[in-house]
This record gives structure tokens, sequence and C-alpha cells, in this order.
């Protein structure tokens, strides 16, 4: 009998990541393998806009370091990479190279990952990248999930609780300070 050959992709690089020509798609790496994912609804855009706006304006007015919005990459993992974009970041200023924000990925992971829980993700998808976040140095990461008008806030993987709409959502020690009801990002 006669052996098959199954073609295996190459793994693939930040720096190959980045110079893919922009066609539509959110992507990210993981392990080397390129994830691509169609663009969000509208809920989820208005939702993410509406956390990195919150965040953007506190950070801004205290100097407090950097927003970045969706789209923007993490490498989190290096041989394989694994590049990720959560939907709003907070990077600290004492964390900002010298030389300032990257024209690429930021190199290392963001003190606070936001992710937007799409109607189309799988919550063990989105479990995974919460893990890598910390795995990766992430201090903060909240899951913002817009059917239930709820918040997941991590302090680590196993350390979670759940906030409502009429609960205050901060920054703890991340970003002192910052406060807003998690109704906010809903509005």
């Amino acid at each position: 009998m006669a052996a098959t050959h199954t073609a295996i992709a190459p793994l693939m690089t930040a720096e190959e990541l980045f110079q893919l020509p922009d066609d539509d798609y959110k992507s990210e790496l993981v392990e080397g393998e390129l994830i691509r994912m169609p663009p969000t609804g509208a809920e989820h855009g208005d939702t993410a806009m509406n956390a990195g706006f919150l965040l953007k304006g506190y950070v801004k007015t205290h100097d407090l370091g950097v927003v970045s919005a969706a789209e923007t990459g993490f490498i989190l993992k290096r041989n394989p990479d694994t590049v990720r974009a959560p939907d709003a970041a907070f990077i600290a200023k004492s964390r900002i190279p010298a030389e300032g924000i990257p024209r690429t990925y930021w190199p290392f992971a963001p003190d606070l990952a936001v992710e937007v829980v799409s109607p189309n993700d799988r919550f063990d998808e989105v479990q995974d990248k919460v893990a890598e976040y910390f795995t990766s140095g992430t201090r903060l990461v909240w899951v913002v999930l817009p059917k239930t008008r709820t918040v997941l806030v991590y302090r680590s993987f196993h350390e979670v609780r759940s906030l409502g709409a009429s609960d205050e959502l901060n920054g703890e020690d991340v970003i002192p300070g910052f406060t807003c009801r998690v109704a906010e990002l809903f509005a």
C-alpha cells in the first residue's frame, strides 16, 4: 500500500502576519497557525468601542499609558508565535519602550485585555484566550458578554467574578482609580 502524504502548512511568524495584505478579516496567530475571523457584528463593535472610549479618556487624562483599539496585535509567545488582538487593551506607561509605541505589534502582553464575546464565539475559545493572556503576563482580563449585559472580571485564570449591569467595574491596581458602571459598556 502506498503511503499518503498530507501537506502541512508552514508555521507563520508574527512578522509574516504583520505583512499580510488587508483582506477584511481579523487575523490572529495561535502557535504559528493563522486564525481568520470575519468582521464582527454591530453590537460587538459598539460595545468594544464603548470599552475603549471609557478607558482611553481616563488613561489619557491621568497619563497612565496607552489604550489600544481592537485589531492591535500583542505577541504573547514566540517559537511558535502567538499574536492576539483583544477588543481593547491597556499598556502601562512604565512598559512603553523608550523609542515609543511600536509600528508593528506590541512585543508583550497587555496589562489589561478586554474581550467582547460575539454571538459566534465559542466560550471555550474565549477561555483559551484568557489563559494565554495570563500565561503571557496580563494582569487583568475583562470578558464582556453583551447578550447578558455582564462582565466576567479575571484576576487570574481561576479567580473570576461576574458583574451585572448595575455593578461597578474598576481598574483595580492595573488602572488605579478607573471606574464605570457595567451598563456604560452597553450604552
